[in-house]
């Protein structure tokens, strides 16, 4: 979907410096596949007895090894994210599903298989109502773009924050902040880099302020994304998760979540704000910023226009409309397909593979829960004797270590579905200390705010690859918001999860 972007060559660039490693780590990836392939077998092939837990079935042992795989593979990376989340799918349909191959499934007692999974249960997770929300904001995404509405929005944003140097960052950071709520990440970071170009090249040379302003983008567009449940991946995940019928059933809404998500982000884009400008101080004091209009004129325009706030207002209000906010999610689909505002090649811009990685972080979710696998971990690991401030706070620093290094939504998709379900068997444990909904959001939070590498997050590498940016400068930025930014979420989490907010 980046073609339509201005900052297009940015995304081509870093495609480029990644094919260029992709060359040289051919046969790294070789062992890294070998290794995941021989650890999974290792696991299916060892006595029941060596996991610890009474009356592990075939099945949840075969569960265990594709979690390690998936675990593995999307840890080392040696082949693309969603791809892994493919084989896992696939894994978990030919072996420990009702359309399995009979040689799996066959021959054993029914005690020990275990719980068989009705394979619909799986391919249903490609069509989660989840998976319908975010269809729905890249669709949104796509019109915006192709008829200029990103650029023209962004325009009349950063215009009141004048021309002073210091204001003018504040704007980018403010304006990359919101558009990542609403818009992919990289996407964003993409635009706002296009367009903050021509003022880098024009500030000094031996000027820290061109640092903090190519640095304000990526911070922006990761901590921006936790304002909505479309914002980024984990967010979806996370909320999946909450309102899922069987578990918790919260009934958190779009504007549920906004409500209480919005204020802390821009609390934290506020702080970074502070931050860059305390550690890159403009030797320039004023910036001359110009962004030319592309937007296209005529009726289709002024439609997407109406249909981009007529969706954002009934994903805020979507409790007093009683329309569901992954149904919401269709209504742009719709307008746009029906008017050929977005036509057969605009669908083709779709992030399938962020899709796919969701989708396939579903699935084992499905497996753990629908398996039994879950609940027999939780028998076997006291957790409910583990202090609930301690599972929090951990849970949310191994969300943030891991997240540094992985993609966001592989981290997500791991951890998201075992503390879901051991959130539910220290439901009373809990609620002193925020309550279940903490500790799932405090997961989406922190991946969120994991910027340290230019490896962290796409934003953080097309930052990186205008070449402003020094990996230190980077490092200490990234890790200095990232505790910031958890300490105070978490601080507000406890505080509206024990009174009751949410």
């Amino acid at each position: 979907m980046f073609n339509n972007f201005h900052g297009f060559h940015l995304v081509e660039e870093l495609h480029k410096r990644n094919l260029e490693r992709a060359a040289k780590r051919l046969n790294s990836k070789f062992f890294k596949i070998l290794l995941a392939v021989a650890a999974t077998l290792t696991i299916w092939l060892l006595p029941a007895e060596s996991f610890g837990m009474a009356n592990l079935t075939v099945v949840e042992q075969r569960i265990i090894g594709v979690f390690v795989f998936a675990t593995l593979m999307w840890l080392m990376e040696a082949i693309p994210a969603w791809t892994t989340s493919l084989i896992v799918v696939v894994l978990l349909l030919f072996m420990v599903s009702t359309s399995a191959l009979t040689p799996f499934v066959g021959g054993y007692e029914a005690d020990q298989l275990g719980v068989i999974l009705k394979y619909e249960d799986i391919l249903h997770c490609f069509a989660d109502p989840i998976i319908m929300l975010f269809i729905g904001g890249f669709i949104l995404a796509i019109a915006a773009t192709k008829y200029g509405l990103d650029a023209t929005i962004a325009r009349v944003l950063l215009k009141p924050f004048g021309t002073q140097s210091r204001f003018v960052m504040l704007g980018f950071i403010m304006v990359t902040g919101l558009f990542s709520m609403f818009v992919s990440n990289t996407a964003t970071a993409a635009m706002m880099l296009a367009f903050l170009a021509p003022v880098l090249k024009a500030l000094p040379a031996d000027g820290k302020g061109k640092i903090g302003l190519a640095l304000s983008i990526p911070v922006a567009a990761n901590i921006g994304g936790m304002a909505t449940p479309i914002g980024t991946p984990p967010n979806g995940i996370v909320l999946k998760y909450l309102n899922d019928p069987a578990g918790m059933n919260m009934n958190i809404g779009f504007g549920d979540w906004t409500a209480f998500m919005f204020p802390l982000t821009i609390l934290l884009l506020f702080l970074s704000w502070i931050i860059l400008l305390k550690m890159f101080p403009f030797k320039q004091k004023t910036i001359n910023l110009e962004i030319p209009d592309n937007s296209q004129k005529g009726w289709r325009t002024t439609l997407v226009y109406i249909t981009f706030f007529a969706t954002i207002l009934m994903w805020m209000f979507d409790k007093y409309l009683g329309v569901k906010t992954n149904a919401v999610a269709m209504f742009p689909v719709a307008v746009f397909c029906a008017t050929g505002i977005i036509d057969r090649r605009d669908l083709e811009q779709i992030n399938w593979s962020v899709l796919w990685m969701v989708a396939g972080g579903f699935a084992l979710g499905v497996a753990l829960n629908k398996s039994g696998l879950a609940a027999h971990m939780i028998d076997a690991i006291p957790f409910n004797t583990w202090s609930p401030l301690l599972v929090i706070i951990g849970s949310g620093l191994v969300c943030y270590a891991m997240s540094n290094f992985i993609s966001h939504t592989a981290t997500a998709a791991l951890l998201v579905p075992i503390l879901a379900v051991v959130g539910l068997s220290m439901t009373n444990e809990l609620a002193g200390v925020g309550g279940v909904s903490t500790l799932l959001i405090g997961v989406a939070l922190c991946s969120s705010v994991a910027m340290v590498l230019p490896i962290s997050t796409p934003p953080n590498a097309l930052a990186h690859a205008t070449g402003l940016i020094e990996q230190k400068s980077m490092m200490k930025v990234g890790l200095i918001l990232g505790l910031i930014s958890i300490a105070i979420g978490y601080v507000l989490l406890i505080f509206l999860g024990s009174n009751g907010l949410i």
